[in-house]
């Protein structure tokens, strides 16, 4: 037996036969040639079918893991058209006086190093892309698409890395799991697996496609993030068990449809959803939740190549306010910046861009994007039960801008003679130390506080989230940041307003009780942890203990 350890994408266990996926390889040769104009159109020939072949992919994508994800592809498409590379592979063409394949080749592994040196986590990532995009022209030069699939049934696929457009391609309905040698939680494959619900684990090593061989038996553990290469019987039962117990423990919770989030002495406590666009509605309604405790906007300035316009803001935030029938749903305004870029924005490069150019100081500073945005919340706020969070809030001089901004699109939309809600929720998120210390001046100036404990964590213990050399330093149970969460609690209660929690620690169980006796009203996760965290608070007793003193 030997055992492989990586990062678990998504949990579970498979238990099956090993298929090894080697990507097709193209042997690049550099030639010499006479007439650059055939070669040149030789790439545009090619980068034809290659938008035939993505547009076929982002239709299957769509259907299996939803728009939002499925983004990727069109995002590669609109790449396909990039000036900087398309100028990059003729200039190369024309001066060297080479083969097409060449020129698409060289061009693709320099963007692809020079998204691979840069800083920002995101931004390497997008490496990735480069080399699946120039791939895909290459093996249209040559003998067409190289599809990821197996002829052997049910398999555990493992590869040393796999594409996005690799990993829509597999037949999930032949896929047990699949193991990677490289590739990081980050990656678009990485989220993509999440989302087709595919136990998975990246970034094992190169060891794996040394030792491992087709019709080797592997279990994978997607909950520890390890493969075990042929397994002896000890291991065979113990992981079997475990696989067991997951299921039962499924079975189990669906059980709990349709109960309510009530402790066994009567606290009742709200367990919403976080999503990051429209076509994960169907997720939160499926999964029981009871509203929407964060929509990540941004995700529609992410897909879009340009500002999205009032009106298409406001066919997303209609659709998802009309589809939760009257739920809450709670819309964060735009969170650009850090490790979410955006080109059309303009910004600069930044030493450190999650304590930089971000999320509110852009739209307070750029208020025309704001207004739009603001404009198609309000005007879709007549169709259900609105809430607006502004994220990255560390001062009660930001928050009064805000609120004015509010009051002026309000004053102009009723001058337009256009429907608004009478009542819709303004709330922050407590996301930096600044506003949970000052929370006692934010909270008579807003209805709610929802907790972003990603961040508060990384700014209250100066270690960043992306960075995996300070993982070991990253408490987040660390008392200071407890001791915030339940700071910002009392001073909101005392104001009359409700807290919530909508970063990963909402669906930590170990800090439910925690949470509840700290006075939080809502804990908001992913659609897929809202059964588990109202097992938690339906199991915990409030009455025989003593107040938390976190």
């Amino acid at each position: 037996m030997f055992i492989f350890s990586g990062k678990g994408v998504y949990g579970g266990i498979a238990d099956g036969e090993i298929s090894v996926f080697k990507k097709q390889e193209i042997e690049v040769r550099r030639r010499e040639i006479t007439d650059t104009e055939a070669e040149k159109q030789r790439v545009e020939t090619a980068k034809r079918l290659s938008k035939e072949q993505l547009r076929m992919i982002y239709e299957k994508a769509l259907k299996e893991v939803g728009e939002t994800n499925a983004s990727v592809f069109e995002i590669h498409i609109m790449m396909l058209d990039d000036e900087d590379f398309n100028e990059s592979v003729r200039n190369i063409i024309d001066t060297q006086k080479v083969n097409a394949e060449y020129a698409v080749w060289i061009t693709g592994e320099n963007f692809a190093e020079i998204f691979a040196s840069m800083d920002d986590a995101y931004m390497k990532e997008r490496s990735a892309d480069i080399r699946d995009i120039s791939g895909r022209i290459l093996r249209n030069l040559s003998d067409g698409e190289a599809v990821a699939t197996s002829d052997e049934g049910k398999v555990i696929i493992c590869a040393s890395d796999l594409a996005p457009s690799e990993t829509v391609l597999l037949d999930k309905e032949r896929v047990l799991a699949f193991v990677t040698a490289h590739g990081s939680l980050n990656s678009h494959t990485a989220i993509l697996a999440r989302n087709m619900n595919i136990p998975a684990i990246v970034g094992v090593g190169e060891e794996l496609l040394l030792k491992v061989r087709n019709g080797d038996r592997g279990i994978v553990d997607g909950f520890t993030g390890e493969l075990f290469l042929n397994p002896d019987e000890k291991t065979v039962e113990r992981l079997s068990q475990k696989k067991r117990d997951d299921e039962e423990k499924k079975k189990l919770l669906n059980k709990l449809r349709g109960k309510e989030n009530v402790t066994l002495d009567g606290k009742r406590i709200n367990i919403f959803a976080n999503i990051g666009g429209v076509d994960n509605i169907g997720a939160v309604l499926v999964n029981d939740a009871g509203g929407i405790g964060l929509f990540r906007s941004e995700f529609l300035y992410l897909e879009s190549s340009n500002f999205p316009t009032e009106e298409q803001q406001l066919t997303a935030y209609r659709k998802v306010l009309e589809s939760m029938a009257g739920k809450k749903v709670i819309i964060r305004t735009l969170d650009i910046g850090a490790d979410k870029q955006v080109a059309y924005f303009g910004l600069e490069k930044e030493e450190n861009p999650a304590l930089g150019y971000r999320a509110i100081r852009i739209c307070l500073t750029r208020p025309e994007i704001f207004k739009t945005q603001l404009r198609a919340l309000y005007r879709a706020s007549a169709y259900g039960n609105l809430g607006i969070m502004f994220p990255m809030i560390t001062s009660t001089d930001e928050l009064s801008q805000i609120l004015n901004i509010c009051e002026q699109v309000k004053n102009d939309l009723e001058k337009d003679k256009i429907p608004i809600s009478e009542r819709v929720e303004l709330g922050i998120m407590i996301e930096t130390p600044a506003a949970a210390i000052i929370s006692d001046k934010l909270a008579p100036m807003c209805d709610f506080f929802s907790v972003g404990t990603n961040d508060l964590t990384q700014y209250t213990l100066a270690c960043d989230r992306q960075n995996p050399r300070v993982e070991q330093f990253c408490d987040t149970h660390h008392e200071g940041i407890l001791r915030l969460i339940e700071f910002s609690a009392k001073n909101i209660h005392k104001n009359g307003g409700w807290i919530g929690i909508c970063g990963e620690l909402a669906a930590d169980t170990t800090l439910t009780e925690t949470f509840l006796r700290m006075g939080i009203d809502e804990l908001s996760v992913s659609p897929s942890y809202v059964l588990k965290v109202r097992e938690a608070v339906r199991n915990t007793d409030l009455s025989n203990k003593n107040t938390s003193e976190n």
